[in-house]
């Protein structure tokens, strides 16, 4: 019998993070010690309190029952109140407050609720892969634009706004943004709502990593904008502040007509996420402040080793003010000996330096020629990764038999 596959799962693209950690897991099992930077996988350790909460709610039987998928009251209420406490914005927790497994399947199932076939949506090239492919999966269409963080970056989006037939329904942001970790001040949000208004479009902006942030800086939310939530919605989630990512807990606040599109949509899908997860992640909240800033440090310090070590490679890159990323230049003689592709270049360097990081152009086609590095590894982890990469760079291309 011939399988016949949706046309949706023929619409996506090879992954090429999929050959990368297949790579990895190879190289590993062959006896090398990869020093993986590749995924904003955090190594550090959630709060103290958090794992002391959770180990205390699973003994509790009624936390192994089905929760509800708009996440508990009481959880909702808390990131209400966090947004009240660390941004200024009024939310109701019971219709502006959505709990989501992550805000990966949140954005994905939030797309399910606002696309079809027919629809577009407005993405930044490069840009994180659910922006774009969760549009795809939703059976829309994407236009992307060249990133930026100013008024001519929302002016590019504008006229597509103002021209393609049929005009776009959506428009997905996300500062610090993954994978460039570029920022943005509080006035572009005041433009982006200003553009939204003059437009009818709805914006959803992934604030995943609002909470990483160095130098002083601290990264705007869309939601502080006045009239934002009339337009649009944000994803947050714990797991970077608080090193939860397998917890898989994150939240969709704003607009009460899109969560409630959200919260249809995930009644179908599921039935919300393990109580005692919610129940830690609220003393996560409560208690998790200085736990995000001594971890803000600690990327600080490792963003710092690295951007120094990249630099002397050659390599051109900023130094980030969000994020738990890097995103560096490759120097071109070094992307030369591999055709010129971040593709090649990576898989060559899990092989020749033993350090994984992410090629750019997984992101996007304006992604070529950049690498994207997480945080993740120590720092003499770092150190010893940038040595690697030296000795693999400066060693000299073997000369063909005659």
């Amino acid at each position: 019998m011939e399988i016949k596959l949706a046309s949706r799962i023929e619409r996506l693209p090879p992954y090429v993070l999929n050959r990368l950690k297949s790579m990895i897991h190879d190289r590993r099992q062959a006896g090398a010690d990869v020093i993986d930077m590749n995924m904003g996988n955090p190594t550090d350790p959630p709060p103290d309190p958090v794992v002391d909460k959770i180990r205390e709610a699973v003994l509790d039987p009624r936390n192994g029952r089905y929760s509800v998928s708009a996440g508990i009251p009481n959880l909702r209420r808390e990131m209400a109140l966090k947004y009240k406490r660390r941004w200024g914005v009024e939310l109701d927790p019971s219709t502006e407050v959505i709990a989501t497994i992550g805000s990966k399947e949140g954005f994905s199932h939030l797309c399910l609720a606002l696309l079809g076939p027919g629809d577009i949506a407005v993405v930044a090239d490069p840009a994180f892969q659910i922006h774009t492919y969760a549009v795809v999966l939703a059976g829309a269409s994407v236009v992307s634009v060249p990133l930026g963080n100013d008024q001519a970056f929302l002016d590019r989006i504008g006229d597509v706004l103002a021209h393609l037939t049929p005009k776009p329904k959506l428009v997905t942001l996300n500062y610090p943004h993954n994978p460039t970790a570029m920022t943005v001040d509080p006035e572009f949000f005041n433009s982006v709502v200003r553009m939204a208004e003059k437009h009818q479009v709805m914006i959803v902006h992934d604030f995943a990593y609002g909470e990483t942030c160095f130098d002083g800086y601290q990264a705007p939310s869309f939601l502080q904008a006045p009239g934002a939530k009339e337009y649009g919605v944000e994803f947050t989630t714990l797991s970077k502040p608080y090193n939860m990512a397998g917890w898989r807990i994150g939240f969709c606040c704003g607009n009460a007509k899109m969560i409630q599109a959200l919260a249809t949509i995930k009644g179908y899908y599921d039935y919300g996420i393990f109580q005692a997860v919610q129940i830690a992640a609220i003393i996560a909240m409560r208690e998790g402040d200085k736990h995000i800033q001594a971890q803000a440090k600690i990327y600080e310090k490792r963003r710092d080793i690295l951007v120094t070590g990249l630099r002397k490679l050659g390599w051109q890159v900023d130094s980030p003010r969000g994020s738990m990323f890097v995103w560096a230049k490759v120097n071109p003689e070094h992307l030369a000996r591999f055709k010129n592709s971040t593709n090649e270049f990576c898989l060559g360097m899990v092989d020749q330096a033993e350090v994984a990081m992410t090629p750019g152009a997984a992101f996007g086609a304006l992604g070529e020629g950049y690498v994207r590095m997480a945080l993740v590894e120590n720092e003499q982890r770092i150190r010893q990764a940038l040595r690697q990469l030296g000795r693999a760079l400066n060693r000299q291309p073997a000369k063909a038999s005659a």
